[in-house]
C-alpha cells in the first residue's frame, strides 16, 4: 500500500480494547492504591502527581488497576477556560504502587494490535485542542461532563502501519524531553538568580568584582549594623535620604478598556504587583479628560504599589525597562526618584524586595482588613543597605548576565514549544509523513 493511502479513519472506540470508569475508594485505613486526579496531570498530558492514597476492594482494584500504556481521560471537571477531556499517559515504571484513576476519569485501554498507545495518547491530546472538543461538553449541575459515548464515536485518522505510529510518537517524545530539559535549565537559572540577589544584599561584591565570602568565613570583612552583619564598606540609610522625590498618581474614572497605541491610559495596580511591569494592565483615559503629562511613566522609572487588598502586595516595586508611551501613574502607585549619585534604580528595586525590608513594611502597614496601605513618610523611613555606587553597578552587571542567560534559554524553550506544536499538527494530521526507512519497530 502506498504511503499516500496508508492512513485510515477509525473511531476512538475502534482503537480501544476496553474502557471503564474510575473509582475514588474509601479512607486509607490502610490504603492499598493511588487514585490519580485532575490535579495529578498537566495540560500537556503528563502525570505530575502521585495521586491520593485510598482503599479499594480487591475486586475493584483488580478490575480497574491501571496498566502500562493506559490513557486517563478526564470525564468531569473542566472550567470556563479549560474544557473537560484532557488525557494523560500512564507509564507503569513511574508508579510503584497500584494505581487507578478517580471517578471523574475514564480509563482508555488501547488495542495494541491496532494502535500504538503513545500515538493514541498524542492523537487524543491533539484532538483535545481542536474545536470538536467544545461540542462534546455538557454542563448540568455546575460541573462540566464529557459526552463520553459521543467522544468514543469521534473519528480520528491514523496510520495503518504501527511502525509509522511509533515513529511519530518517538519524535514527539524526543521533543518533550528537550522541552523538559530546557525547563529544568530555566528553573536552575531562576534559583541561581534568587541566590545572587540575596548575596548582593547581604555580602555584595568586593574590589575583585567577585562576591565576598560570607561573614561566617571572613568575619573581618563585616561589621554589625541595624540590619545585622554587613560589609564594612556599606552604610545603612533611610530610603528617604537617597531619594530626590516621590511622585503620586491619579485615578480618574476609566472604562475597562486597554488603551491602543498612541492613546493615553492609566496604569492599574496589577501592572506592578506581580513584581514585574505589565503595561497592558492599564485603562484607557476617556476622551473628555485631559491627560497629565508629568504623570507619564518612562523607561528607568521605579514604581511602587502603595495600597492593595493583599498585604504582601503592598510596596511591591518594579523597574520599568520597556513601556509604551502615554501611560500614567494611578493614585495607588508611586514613583520613587533615586539620587543616582548615591543609589541606582536597580539597587533600589532589589533592596525593596529584600526580606529585611519586607519585614519592616509588614510592621508599618495600616488600613482596614480589606485594604492595606503604606504612606510616603513610612517608605522614607525604611532602612536599606547602601553599597558604593560602583559596587551597585557591578551588581547590575552580574544580574544582567544571568538575565541574558534566562532570556536566551526562554527563547530556545519557546522555539521548541512552537516546533512541537507545528509537528503535532503536521504529523498527526498526516500532512507530513515519516519515511518508511526511518520508522521504528518499538518504543
Amino acid at each position: 500500500m502506498s504511503e499516500e493511502v496508508s492512513w485510515a479513519n477509525r473511531t476512538i472506540r475502534e482503537c480501544l480494547a476496553e474502557s471503564f470508569a474510575g473509582e475514588w475508594g474509601t479512607e486509607p485505613l490502610p490504603g492499598n492504591a493511588r487514585v490519580l486526579r485532575a490535579t495529578d496531570i498537566d495540560d500537556d498530558g503528563h502525570l505530575i502527581g502521585s495521586g491520593a492514597l485510598r482503599r479499594l476492594s480487591l475486586n475493584k482494584l483488580n478490575s480497574r488497576r491501571l496498566k502500562d500504556g493506559d490513557i486517563l481521560l478526564e470525564g468531569s471537571g473542566g472550567g470556563p477556560d479549560k474544557p473537560v477531556g484532557r488525557v494523560a499517559f500512564f507509564d507503569a515504571a513511574q508508579h510503584q504502587d497500584p494505581a487507578v484513576c478517580s471517578n471523574f476519569f475514564k480509563t482508555l485501554r488501547p488495542n495494541q494490535s491496532v494502535i500504538e498507545p503513545k500515538f493514541l495518547w498524542r492523537m487524543l491530546m491533539w484532538l483535545y485542542r481542536q474545536p470538536i472538543i467544545l461540542t462534546l461538553q455538557q454542563q448540568t449541575t455546575g460541573i462540566i461532563n464529557l459526552k463520553f459515548e459521543e467522544y468514543l464515536n469521534a473519528n480520528i485518522k491514523i496510520p495503518t502501519n504501527l511502525g509509522e505510529q511509533r515513529s511519530i510518537a518517538k519524535i514527539l517524545d524526543t521533543l518533550d524531553t528537550s522541552i523538559r530539559e530546557a525547563e529544568k535549565i530555566i528553573d536552575k537559572l531562576k534559583t541561581l538568580k534568587q541566590g545572587l540577589l540575596h548575596d548582593l544584599l547581604t555580602r555584595g561584591v568586593g574590589a575583585n568584582s567577585e562576591l565576598r565570602p560570607p561573614q561566617s568565613e571572613a568575619p573581618q570583612l563585616y561589621k554589625e549594623s541595624r540590619l545585622g552583619w554587613i560589609p564594612k564598606e556599606w552604610q545603612v540609610v533611610e530610603v528617604g535620604t537617597v531619594l530626590l522625590r516621590i511622585d503620586a498618581g491619579w485615578s480618574p474614572s476609566c472604562p475597562e478598556e486597554v488603551p491602543s497605541a498612541g492613546e493615553w491610559g492609566v496604569l492599574k495596580l496589577s501592572a506592578i504587583t506581580s513584581n514585574r511591569y505589565i503595561p497592558s494592565e492599564a485603562k484607557k483615559l476617556p476622551s473628555d479628560l485631559k491627560p497629565i503629562p508629568v504623570l507619564e511613566v518612562h523607561v528607568g522609572d521605579v514604581l511602587l504599589a502603595r495600597a492593595n487588598g493583599v498585604a504582601d502586595f503592598v510596596a511591591r516595586t518594579v523597574l520599568i525597562e520597556q513601556t509604551p508611551a502615554r501611560l500614567m501613574l494611578s493614585d495607588k502607585t508611586l514613583r520613587l526618584i533615586p539620587d543616582q549619585s548615591r543609589l541606582l534604580a536597580s539597587h533600589l528595586v532589589r533592596a525593596m524586595s529584600f526580606e529585611k525590608t519586607r519585614q519592616q513594611i509588614a510592621g508599618m502597614l495600616n488600613g482596614s482588613s480589606g485594604q492595606k496601605n503604606i504612606s510616603q513618610r513610612q517608605i522614607c523611613k525604611l532602612l536599606i543597605c547602601l553599597p558604593s555606587i560602583t559596587e551597585q553597578g557591578t551588581g547590575n552587571v552580574k544580574v544582567d548576565e544571568i538575565n541574558q542567560r534566562l532570556s536566551a534559554e526562554a527563547l530556545s524553550l519557546s522555539k521548541l514549544i512552537e516546533l512541537k506544536g507545528g509537528l503535532m499538527n503536521d504529523l498527526l494530521s498526516g500532512r507530513v509523513r515519516v519515511p518508511s526507512r526511518l520508522r521504528v519497530t518499538t518504543l
